[in-house]
């Protein structure tokens, strides 16, 4: 017997990361689609990680059934994980223009990435893929070509909404097409796959022309230069602030590579058409500082990133200067509050003025708040809701929302969780593996094969090399050798560290008796025991130990 069933890997339960499975035929031989293929960004305790991915290997297994990868927008939370991934998957992409434009000039700044052929459609367009009919509606969110899908199968109608919002005046694009969504919710509708971002706000997300008018009004203002930080993706605050500028007789200087090759996707697709040209770093210089608007990467609190360098007045060519502004047109991503604010400590520091949302309508989130979901639900009216993009707390309030609003099959599920949609009553009904994996430079492996733990532990607790070495009556010849990396130089006492070390180590070697000496690995642990024991009792902390026994 055939069946419908839904199995998130990634982006439920979670900000980031998003990979959804639909599957459809008999147990044992089901096809699939994925919808979008996104990633996280590693936090201080993942050290040195550039990525993190959903763990794929479920999908992997299932690779020969596999119809579609189908891509709702070009965010990276929800496309940015298809160059490292696809490579191990090989199912056909479909994407909206500006998304495969994007991919392919990410791609081409990344060197040996893959090459990935894309089939690309746009907003009304209808595709087959095995048992699966797509038709993607058009929707409204803070980068071009957002869709929403209307996935038809034999068993039902699912309709996963992607990112989006209600927004009558977008900066860019057509409003939500309420007229087709409502046409499908006539039809009728199995089930809703809905954004939970914003399911605990109350009210309707403000306009994203309210916020042009906003800075176009900060802007022609401000006697100094002004900064404005924002996500690169956002293509039509971009272009609101090039008006803006326009307008007030200044002048745009990108700063950031993620921005400038943003800019120049948007422009090859005729979304920066009747601006004027953007200046670069090197055109700083020339500009007067009254006439200077900068857009610019950071607003994450990224420590390579354009802004986190101006705030240290470490770039070469751009700086600002007491009477300045940095306007932050954007929210901080849940983690990232701490290097937020570090970057706006040293710009105060420098006598920026920093204005933020909270202080002015500088940004509005690109996700529905509740009475947007309420108009959703109103024009789909689904038989079945799964609360989708999100950390717990919203999928709770989105289900709670869902349930009030009368829809009586409402299911709550985790990533790696398959529930089952039809035929019958909606439930989970098994478990796949899932997980993260990571990139680090370039390899991608799980914690344990990139390293990740030890890495973690060797911040925390530095390092301690030991070299041991044994004459041919198995005795110390000399005193065992021993490097710190990370360490302390002395305890709470003012006793040298190192010393106390390779006191430890030798007393450890001593007290083994001669016999049993001749048994390495013997030696190695009782020599990496006492290392850490005696590190532990001087600082508090057990620091990684690595011990070579040499002998003869």
């Amino acid at each position: 017997m055939s069946q419908l069933v839904f199995v998130p890997l990634g982006g439920i339960g979670e900000i980031g990361m998003n990979l959804a499975l639909y599957g459809y035929g008999p147990e044992n031989n089901r096809e699939w689609i994925a919808v979008d293929c996104g990633v996280a960004f590693a936090g201080p305790e993942q050290p040195g990680v550039d990525l993190i991915f959903p763990d794929i290997r479920f999908l992997e297994s299932q690779r020969h059934n596999l119809k579609a990868i189908i891509i709702t927008h070009a965010h990276e939370d929800h496309f940015g994980g298809l160059l490292d991934l696809w490579p191990r998957l090989k199912a056909p992409v479909y994407a909206t223009p500006f998304t495969a434009a994007l991919l392919e000039a990410k791609r081409e700044g990344e060197a040996g990435a893959a090459k990935v052929p894309v089939n690309v459609f746009s907003a009304g367009d209808r595709f087959k893929v095995g048992p699966f009919e797509i038709e993607a509606v058009n929707v409204t969110h803070s980068i071009p070509e957002p869709v929403a899908l209307a996935i038809r199968t034999p068993l039902g109608t699912v309709v996963h909404t992607g990112d989006w919002k209600i927004d009558l005046t977008p900066a860019l694009g057509k409003p939500t097409d309420e007229a087709r969504l409502r046409a499908i919710g006539d039809e009728g509708v199995l089930a809703l796959i809905c954004d939970s971002t914003n399911a605990m706000r109350e009210g309707v997300s403000p306009s994203e022309q309210d916020v042009n008018r906003s800075l176009a009004q900060i802007i022609k203002a401000a006697e100094g230069r002004v900064a404005l930080t924002t996500f690169s993706s956002n293509i039509g605050r971009i272009r609101s602030i090039a008006e803006a500028s326009a307008e007030a007789g200044r002048q745009v200087l990108l700063m950031g590579r993620s921005m400038k090759r943003m800019a120049d996707v948007a422009s090859e697709l005729g979304y920066m058409d009747k601006l004027p040209p953007f200046l670069s770093e090197q055109d700083f210089g020339y500009i007067p500082r009254e006439k200077a608007v900068i857009v610019l990467t950071g607003s994450q609190g990224e420590a390579r990133a354009a802004l986190a360098r101006l705030a240290r007045d470490e770039h070469p060519s751009v700086a600002l200067s007491k009477g300045d502004m940095v306007i932050f047109s954007s929210r901080a991503i849940p983690g990232n509050e701490k290097a937020i604010n570090e970057i706006k400590n040293n710009l105060v520091e420098l006598g920026v003025q920093v204005v933020e949302d909270h202080d002015k309508l500088v940004h509005v989130s690109g996700h529905p708040r509740r009475t947007e979901l309420r108009q959703m639900y109103e024009w789909i009216r689904p038989s079945i809701a799964v609360p989708a993009h999100g950390e717990a707390q919203h999928l709770e309030a989105h289900a709670q929302l869902a349930r009030d609003l009368g829809v009586r099959n409402v299911v709550s599920l985790r990533n790696g969780q398959m529930v089952r949609l039809a035929p019958g009553f909606a439930e989970v009904i098994d478990e796949v593996p899932v997980g993260r994996i990571y990139k680090d430079g370039f390899l991608v492996g799980t914690q344990d094969e990139m390293g990740i733990g030890e890495r973690r532990k060797l911040s925390y607790a530095g390092h301690v090399s030991v070299v041991v070495q044994l004459n041919a009556r198995l005795e110390l010849r000399g005193d065992p050798e021993l490097s710190m990396i990370g360490l302390p130089k002395a305890d709470f006492e003012g006793e040298d560290m190192e010393e106390a070390l390779v006191d430890a180590a030798a007393g450890a070697v001593e007290s083994i008796p001669k016999a049993r000496r001749k048994d390495f690995a013997l030696v190695r642990e009782a020599v990496r025991r006492a290392i850490r024991g005696e590190a532990n009792d001087a600082w508090g902390k057990k620091p990684l130990v690595t011990v070579f026994v040499i002998g003869g």
